[in-house]
């Protein structure tokens, strides 16, 4: 029997050489557990500026693509002094929310309500991702960077007093704690996305407690991943080097002043802050939001006009997918927003074109599959 089956062995190798396509053609298909399928709820913060009109277009493609999601709408502005409870309370039993920017007034002694949202929630990663799209030409090729950024210390405690008039003191808190949290996260995240290398960015030679703890605790969970390179680098010279070579880097892991310096220097070469998806993740909770804050809440002539920007939003709303297990629907919507972006014909002023935001949202859900 086993001889007889050697000719139609050698004859099927001979077919799949000649004409490998129809074995190539066959794929590992997702298979959800019963009741996957079930919509879920999204807590949607419209936010400032152009904020409303770019979560819009989230909503009307998530429409057109039929996605199991719906959102639970609250409406919070920067110049509210907290973020109301039940904002809090919708994000938590959701467990996923969907951000626009919020304006953060620039002095006074008003705090952040972005600030308050991670602290509130622990939301203890910022992940942004830069990287190259397709016919969107830049200074550099092959950029594809992940900053993975520590999110509720460092300078954004909030620990700042006037000791006498005109002197200000302003207190930077690194912990163990935190600091191992987020360089366990950003090798983890390294190790599961076949990326090859983490560096930390640092000032240890300056602030060598502070940055040293930080430091030292990278270099201990680095130990633990062996099959991933470690680096280190300090932040003036890191800026430098992305400016310069940023195909050098891939996943990259700050304290959290750095990390916002760092992920919006990496997002202007890789193409500018409108497209490049980002979000904040806890043990438990997710915001997902424009990854790059400058001017996250545009100007008054972008909201007048409505032209501002929907590429980052709708990418950060392909990365929530992915996080709530619907990877077929993040791969058509992310496919659909890099065709209409390498096609060139619908592009906001911020990528050389004149479009709308709504007629960008349009060229996408034409372009789903």
């Amino acid at each position: 029997m086993a001889r007889r089956s050697f000719p139609i062995l050698k004859q099927l190798l001979q077919r799949s050489t000649e004409n490998p396509q129809p074995f190539l053609c066959r794929s590992v298909t997702y298979m959800p557990r019963p009741g996957d399928g079930t919509p879920r709820p999204v807590t949607l913060i419209p936010g400032d500026g152009v904020g409303p009109l770019v979560t819009n277009a989230v909503e009307q493609v998530m429409d057109a693509m039929h996605a199991p999601v719906y959102f639970e709408r609250y409406e919070v502005h920067g110049d509210m002094k907290s973020v109301p409870p039940e904002v809090i309370k919708s994000i938590q039993k959701n467990k996923v929310c969907l951000k626009g920017g919020l304006h953060t007034p620039v002095g006074g002694g008003v705090s952040s309500l972005n600030v308050q949202l991670r602290k509130e929630l622990d939301l203890f990663a910022s992940l942004v991702n830069c990287f190259n799209l397709p016919g969107l030409p830049t200074r550099h090729d092959n950029v594809d960077i992940v900053v993975i950024r520590e999110n509720t210390e460092g300078e954004y405690s909030g620990l700042e007093h006037e000791v006498v008039p005109g002197v200000v003191e302003s207190l930077k808190v690194i912990t163990k704690f935190c600091s191992e949290r987020i360089a366990k996260y950003a090798f983890e995240y390294a190790y599961l996305n076949n990326r090859k290398t983490v560096t930390a960015v640092h000032k240890a030679n300056i602030m060598k407690l502070a940055d040293g703890l930080f430091l030292e605790s990278c270099r201990e969970v680095s130990k633990k991943y062996p099959g991933i390179q470690y680096n280190e680098i300090i932040v003036d010279n890191c800026c430098m080097q992305l400016v310069s070579k940023p195909e050098q880097f891939d996943v990259m892991v700050t304290p959290n002043l750095y990390g916002n310096l760092v992920a919006n220097t990496a997002a202007g070469i890789a193409g500018g802050t409108g497209v490049m998806p980002g979000g904040n993740v806890g043990a438990d909770t997710a915001v997902f939001e424009q990854g790059a804050s400058a001017g996250n809440v545009g100007n008054p002539n972008l909201v007048e006009q409505k032209r501002a920007n929907p590429v980052a939003v709708l990418l950060s709303s392909a990365m929530m997918l992915r996080h709530l297990q619907f990877p077929s629907f993040a791969d058509r919507l992310e496919t659909a927003v890099k065709r209409v972006i390498a096609e060139g014909k619908y592009r906001t002023k911020d990528l050389g074109g004149e479009s709308t935001t709504q007629e960008v949202v349009d060229a996408v859900i034409d372009a789903l599959d």
